[in-house]
């Protein structure tokens, strides 16, 4: 396997890195306010970052796999918002990713260029208050009616739920078939019924806002089912493969700027006469922080080097999934124990890492879950 990056891709990275720096001014505010800034949205749209892998003909940039995730992980260097990085990587992998896969040429046409150009903001609906990691249990129905079917239900921890435009909304439409009755359905904002609450208020990842769906009564016509009736289940395994594999790939690249600026800081920091890094407890958590950023960025990328050949990936999925965000979590405690007092206080903006680190050990399927999948992929 080639491990060495095209000249293409060189650029890409450092172009993506680059533009990923001009949008930190404000972090600090908008984390403190939990503001979600839809200008900063456009100006990612506008780089390309959300149509990099998806067809030229909706305005993406039809890059390959491991192109894309380059970028996206650069792009996790660069800038230091981890819920606007999240919500983009979100937005590719559980609403793109389907609507590509699953959708027909006429509903791609309609919502495929708005996503990709920012003007459309999508939102993935699927747990609900009595069904998280027992994702098929939901309550949502659907009901056939004349020209489409009537929507009641509540979805909750919907990331970017208060500023999306579209939902991907799944419900069952035959519930006497459990999990083999689930449909999945393309919710425009502006459809009678449908409803968001306000962002909820949250440790980490602020700048993302999560809330509810609320549908009462919500028509929604025939053409917004999305695949045929009855495929949700088969869609959202699929679709999770895709967010399992690379929804973190922003939040490597966090690791790698976290572990450069400790590095620095172990440099420069002084006490008892020498730089902080000559001590054997501090330069060992600065190794260990190494080693989980490479054993992530091997993950992640072999990953992109299976999708690219159509190669199962399920159990890669799910392991990629835990160990990024075992990892994310775990050298954000160590930078904020490396620097100290200063790792500890926000205005120096390193703790914020480890409360946004803190989520990913629960969304995209908890930590425990993932080991459930690794561990019925083994036969136990």
């Amino acid at each position: 396997m080639d491990f060495s990056w095209t000249k293409a891709q060189k650029e890409l990275r450092n172009a993506s890195r680059t533009f990923g720096e001009t949008l930190n001014d404000g972090l600090a505010h908008r984390d403190a306010s939990s503001t979600f800034d839809r200008e900063l949205w456009q100006r990612c749209a506008d780089q390309g970052l959300l149509g990099l892998c998806y067809d030229t003909a909706y305005g993406g940039g039809g890059l390959d796999t491991t192109s894309t995730i380059a970028a996206l992980e650069a792009f996790g260097y660069g800038c230091r918002d981890n819920g606007l990085s999240l919500g983009i990587n979100g937005q590719m992998w559980s609403i793109q990713e389907p609507l590509r896969s699953f959708g027909n040429d006429t509903q791609n046409r309609k919502y495929m260029p708005g996503l990709i150009n920012g003007s459309i903001i999508g939102a993935h609906g699927m747990t609900e208050p009595e069904s998280g990691s027992d994702a098929f249990s939901l309550r949502t129905r659907a009901e056939k009616v004349d020209g489409g079917y009537i929507l009641n239900g509540h979805k909750t921890y919907i990331g970017l739920a208060p500023a999306c435009d579209l939902a991907l909304v799944f419900a069952s439409t035959q519930p006497e078939l459990g999990g083999w009755g689930i449909s999945a359905f393309l919710v425009e904002r502006d459809f009678t019924g449908f409803s968001t609450s306000r962002p909820k208020a949250k440790a980490g990842l602020r700048t993302n806002p999560l809330g509810d769906i609320m549908l009462t009564d919500c028509f929604v016509p025939e053409e917004n089912r999305l695949g045929d009736e009855g495929i949700g289940t088969a869609m959202f395994n699929t679709s999770m493969d895709w967010e399992r594999s690379f929804i973190f790939a922003s939040h490597v690249g966090s690791m790698s700027r976290q572990l450069d600026d400790c590095i620095a800081y172990a440099q420069e920091r002084e006490q008892f006469g020498q730089a902080i890094g000559k001590f054997q407890a501090v330069s060992n958590r600065i190794a260990d922080m190494k080693l989980r950023l490479e054993t992530s960025q091997l993950l992640l990328y072999k990953l992109a080097w299976l999708k690219e050949r159509d190669e199962p990936a399920a159990m890669e999925a799910a392991m990629a999934n835990l160990h990024l965000a075992e990892c994310f979590s775990a050298n954000s405690m160590d930078a904020m124990r490396i620097h100290g007092a200063r790792g500890y206080l926000t205005e120096f903006e390193v703790e914020r890492d480890f409360r946004d680190a803190a989520g990913g050990v629960i969304y995209s399927g908890t930590s425990d879950i993932q080991r459930n999948i690794i561990a019925q992929y083994l036969g136990l």
